[in-house]
């Protein structure tokens, strides 16, 4: 009876230990709630905590600025990895370890520059499971002095300049009497150095020789700090009545005269200038008919060039006009849970749910011409994954929405349907799972379209957009045992898309993370062992 309690008791521990510790493993990061002001020249705290509290000595930390190539500071293995730090960061950062054993990391960073200014993610890992928290940076800095000087007489009044010189953020200019009345600037005038800190000028014509005093005040936006200096304008620098007005009055009167002499030989020019507004309207309306010609027949150009495009023959015309583009992975700019292989032609999504986004980009731009390349999908039937091309400069971290207003242009699967990334969502129906995806970019067309390389059809086209700068090919995965191949474009496809005209179109049509990058893509979607994106 004795030992059939204690077996009981035991087991009853066991599972109540595997209880605690697998609780421990899950986390939340907590950032500041409100910007952290950091002033210029001086030291500033970026803080972080755990929620619950825990030791946070043997995880892996990281503080980023917009992206994860961005690193301000980056422990791991109980050590600071310094050379994975930016250049303007490396030797002025430093992690504040007090209050580790109790899930609380701060980075020191010693005297703040301009460029620190702006928002950060800290990102923290322990095992598997991982969290980050964004926040923002507001840099400030009080400049000199406002230095106040009479320019000289102007108009009916005086005219007084205020400068000043070495603030940041943009300072806020205010005049003001020995009231506390404030004056309406005539000009405010802002620049930058090679610091990037704002100098400031600022003009003002006082109009009452009773004002006496005036005040420049120079205001920091963001410390509510300012600067001020005053300056006496004695009434005699006012001006004043001059005896020459009588005098002034003859002369009026003697150019009136004149002009009216003046006005004879204007109106006797006047009909030869009428002759020639004339013939210049003659020239205006022909260029207006040429313009007009020219207009009808861009657009008939564009009429026939869309329906050629529709035709059967649109498929061969795909072959011949695209190009097919190379793409390799760029693993910089790979979410550090994604799986990419050394390669860099293979990506594979972490090994336990998530539901954020874990994205790679291509590592060249395209910037004009045609190109396309295709994609080979394996995925379970209840999966999450897009494709397509997005702007290089985006936030990719978190969860964000994947829209052309965004910089994105993707199609993908979420569950067991095939979507496009508009707004709303367009939910499309392809004749059978598209497991190689043809990409097809028509820059100077502002062209995105997806077709099914296994039986050669079209899945969607995006309306047309006006691109500017590079695009890059997107990738992103988020659950569901999903790999992608970038597939060799050297033998050719395997399909080739057909005509547009039964495919659907946006009118017609109302995860777990693993450690890291790995080695290769494997087998049969069997992948070798992973290391972490952040470290060698």
């Amino acid at each position: 009876m004795e030992g059939s309690c204690s077996l009981s008791l035991f087991c009853c521990l066991t599972s109540l230990l595997f209880l605690v510790q697998l609780s421990t493993e899950q986390f939340q990061v907590v950032g500041p709630r409100h910007p952290i002001v950091a002033v210029l020249g001086e030291d500033a705290i970026l803080p972080c905590a755990l929620l619950p509290a825990m030791n946070a000595e043997n995880m892996e930390l990281g503080w980023f600025r917009t992206t994860f190539s961005q690193a301000v500071f980056i422990y791991w293995n109980q050590q600071e990895q310094t050379e994975k730090h930016m250049a303007e960061y490396r030797g002025r950062t430093s992690l504040v370890r007090d209050f580790l054993t109790e899930g609380q990391a701060s980075v020191h960073i010693h005297k703040v520059q301009v460029s620190d200014n702006g928002m950060y993610t800290c990102f923290f890992r322990h095992g598997s499971f991982y969290d980050e928290a964004d926040f923002e940076v507001k840099v400030a800095g009080m400049g000199s002095d406002p230095q106040v000087h009479i320019e000289g007489p102007e108009e009916d009044g005086v005219c007084v300049v205020c400068k000043a010189s070495g603030w940041f953020p943009k300072p806020q200019v205010q005049w003001r009497d020995l009231s506390g009345n404030k004056f309406p600037a005539l000009s405010e005038a802002h620049t930058q150095d090679t610091e990037e800190l704002f100098s400031v000028e600022a003009t003002l014509v006082v109009r009452d020789s009773s004002v006496g005093n005036v005040t420049c005040s120079v205001l920091n936006p963001v410390l509510g700090q300012e600067k001020a200096m005053a300056i006496y304008i004695p009434e005699p620098f006012f001006p004043q009545a001059s005896p020459w007005k009588p005098a002034f009055a003859v002369i009026l009167t003697m150019l009136g005269l004149l002009l009216l002499v003046a006005s004879y030989f204007i109106r006797k020019a006047h009909s030869t200038r009428m002759l020639k507004k004339k013939e210049q309207q003659a020239k205006e309306e022909v260029l207006k008919a040429i313009d007009e010609l020219q207009a009808d027949l861009n657009q008939r150009k564009a009429s026939y060039l869309s329906a050629w495009r529709k035709a059967p023959l649109y498929a061969d015309w795909r072959k011949e006009q695209f190009q097919a583009w190379s793409v390799t992975l760029d693993p910089d700019s790979a979410h550090p849970m994604l799986c990419v292989s050394h390669e860099k032609t293979c990506l594979k999504d972490p090994s336990v749910y998530s539901d954020k986004n874990f994205s790679v980009l291509g590592l060249e731009g395209i910037t004009s011409g045609r190109c396309y390349w295709e994609v080979e999908i394996k995925n379970k039937s209840h999966s999450r994954w897009t494709l397509g091309v997005c702007w290089k400069d985006l936030k990719r971290t978190g969860s964000y929405r994947e829209l052309p207003d965004k910089g994105f242009w993707v199609m993908g699967k979420h569950d067991n349907s095939y979507f496009a990334g508009t707004g709303p969502v367009t939910w499309l129906s392809p004749r059978q799972d598209p497991c190689r995806v043809g990409v097809f970019l028509d820059y100077s067309e502002g062209d995105v379209s997806f077709y099914n390389m296994n039986d050669g059809s079209h899945i969607f086209s995006f309306p047309p957009a006006s691109f500017s700068g590079a695009l890059f090919p997107y990738f992103m995965i988020m659950y569901g045992d999903v790999s992608m191949t970038i597939c060799s474009m050297e033998s050719g496809s395997e399909g080739l898309p057909v005509p547009l005209n039964n495919s659907p179109t946006l009118e017609e049509t109302l995860s777990t993370p693993k450690e890291g990058f790995i080695s290769g893509c494997g087998v049969d979607g069997a992948y070798p062992e992973a290391k972490s994106l952040l470290l060698p």
